[in-house]
């Protein structure tokens, strides 16, 4: 079995930017996650509460003001509570298969590609930082699917 292929990423998570404040996402190429919480704005802090989608774009802090699904997004979100992102730079390169082992591994309610087939070989990711939700360290491997999954 070739190894060549196989690729561990570590990704530094950043955040939580809540929605008012999403001016302030680096405008960067990473990875980034949607999530549902809750600003105490006594105390200063966001509680996460649900993972809603995973995305990548070269300049993450343009796309989320622009996304097309933020009013599904939003759908997630119950009163009281408000949209926060983190974010995690990966190099362009790496970007789409990255974002497909963190789909493919959590399944967000949102997302839709990746979510039950994982098309690249063996990878592992290391998510550090401001990673609520996200498992630590995960291996996925690639799927296989059958001619009558894909409707030959």
């Amino acid at each position: 079995m070739s190894h060549i292929n196989i690729r561990t990423f570590t990704v530094p998570f950043e955040g939580y930017w809540r929605d008012e404040n999403k001016g302030g996402i680096p405008a960067m190429s990473g990875i980034y996650c949607v999530y549902e919480c809750t600003h105490n704005r006594r105390e200063g802090t966001v509680t996460i509460h649900k993972l809603i989608y995973i995305g990548e774009s070269a300049n993450v802090r343009s796309r989320i003001a622009g996304h097309e699904k933020r009013r599904d997004w939003l759908k997630h979100v119950r009163a009281g509570n408000e949209l926060c992102y983190n974010f995690g730079s990966i190099v362009a390169q790496d970007r789409e298969r990255g974002e497909a082992a963190y789909i493919y591994k959590h399944k967000p309610i949102e997302n839709t590609e990746y979510v039950n087939d994982f098309p690249y070989p063996t990878t592992t990711c290391i998510s550090e930082g401001k990673a609520f939700l996200l498992t630590p360290r995960f291996t996925v491997t690639k799927t296989v699917r059958s001619r009558y999954q894909i409707g030959w």
